[in-house]
């Protein structure tokens, strides 16, 4: 029972839309700007990954906007989108044929912020009642179910950077046990004073205040990464349901997937990228992939030279120097946390689809001690099997292998 991936839903700050996300991808625009949200005069990080353009009204009635905190407006455009592409409409459905699984790093935090300045200043007649159902990891999970009436098995997985893989490995997990179609991914709005001190404790966030010079995986001058906002949701189903009814064709099939843990540091992936690796060759294993058969790498890109040495280590194990190309496009957008390897997932399947390898993100100056095929401009290359990776903090290592549909859920083609 293969898990065929229909449809999918990009909010990010290269653009609201996978068509948009995708163009600014290619063309390697940096999204990274200072902050605007709050004053950052007494922050150390000043810069992130802002979505530009939003507007909720637009996604959601002011009624659910009230409720729910910025991190779950995204959800619902996204998922909008992606039911929208996938031409897949939950209500015409048993309730119990579909299931949300979202990834999430940090719940919600703007509204978490305003509510606990609230308490803070006027006392706590002053929360709102929608504080209790708008913060927690679960939210847009929750929102998501109760507004298209979906009743399958649902949840949210909380692993940091990697949940977004997780909750499409869970994803595919679901549609094995009989569930016809599943909203898998997630997005993150973490920009908010409470939130950027949070990221800023565990001592890996640049404090660049040139974009430029901010986020940049496996570059010299990698000096840590730039939180970011936004995500990706998509649409799984079963591939034999979804011809049934005729679905547009699929983007890719989840062939593999895998996950492991370093059990080494609460805050720092463990230096050997052993259990890295061993996500990595589990997830091919699983996909019944041999190493060489893999086209493209897209990797977790952590933009600090001992992390990304870790990685290069674990990629060079499995593959070998040189061996396949490996890009990480997140370098533009900073890591959006459950929406980074959610986003990831998305550009990968748009890079299958459209047979092209977006550039790694904001990379002038490769380090070649890292002994890997770093794409360095859009390259045309036919994409089979594509894996995606990334790793949590806290010792999270996740790895996701995607195929190329093999037959086509319904005539036509798309293209980003």
């Amino acid at each position: 029972m293969a898990a065929v991936i229909t449809g999918l839903g990009v909010v990010a700050p290269t653009g609201v839309g996978a068509a948009e996300h995708w163009r600014a991808t290619l063309a390697g625009e940096l999204a990274i700007r200072p902050i605007e949200a709050f004053d950052t005069g007494r922050y150390a990080t000043k810069l992130a990954g802002q979505v530009s353009g939003f507007d909720v009204t637009e996604h959601a009635p002011d009624r659910l906007a009230v409720q729910t905190d910025r991190w779950t407006w995204l959800a619902f455009a996204a998922s909008g989108m992606a039911l929208a592409d996938a031409g897949y409409d939950p209500s015409a459905h048993d309730p119990y044929a579909t299931a949300v699984i979202l990834g999430s790093g940090s719940g919600g935090n703007e509204f978490g912020q305003r509510e606990i300045q609230a308490l803070w200043s006027r006392g706590r007649k002053a929360v709102g009642a929608y504080q209790s159902i708008a913060w927690f990891y679960a939210a847009s999970t929750g929102q998501l179910a109760i507004r298209h009436g979906i009743k399958g098995p649902c949840g949210v997985v909380v692993s940091d950077s990697a949940s977004g893989i997780d909750s499409l490995g869970r994803a595919e997990g679901t549609i094995r046990r009989g569930t016809g179609a599943v909203l898998a991914g997630g997005t993150e709005a973490p920009i908010a004073p409470y939130a950027l001190t949070v990221q800023m404790s565990g001592g890996h966030l640049s404090t660049a205040t040139d974009p430029k010079d901010g986020y940049k995986p496996f570059d010299r001058a990698a000096n840590g990464h730039l939180p970011g906002e936004g995500g990706a949701i998509l649409v799984v189903e079963d591939e034999a349901a979804a011809r049934a009814r005729a679905a547009p064709a699929g983007y890719g099939v989840i062939a593999g997937y895998a996950a492991t843990q370093d059990a080494h540091h609460y805050r720092t992936p463990a230096p050997d990228g052993r259990q890295y690796s061993r996500a990595i060759e589990l997830a091919l294993r699983r996909a019944g992939v041999r190493p060489d058969e893999v086209d493209l790498v897209l990797a977790d890109g952590a933009g600090r030279p001992d992390a990304d040495a870790a990685e290069a280590r674990a990629l060079r194990s499995v593959f070998g120097p040189h061996a396949v190309p490996v890009t990480a496009p997140q370098g533009l957008v900073g890591r959006l946390l459950a929406g980074g390897s959610a986003l990831s997932v998305a550009t990968a399947l748009l890079a299958m689809r459209n047979g092209v390898i977006p550039p790694v993100g904001n990379l002038d100056d490769p380090d070649p001690a890292y002994g890997l095929d770093l794409v360095r401009q859009p390259r045309e290359r036919r994409l089979d099997t594509v894996l995606v990776t990334a790793r949590g903090r806290g010792g999270f290592n996740s790895a996701l292998v995607l195929r190329a549909c093999s037959v086509s859920t319904a005539s036509g083609s798309r293209r980003g």
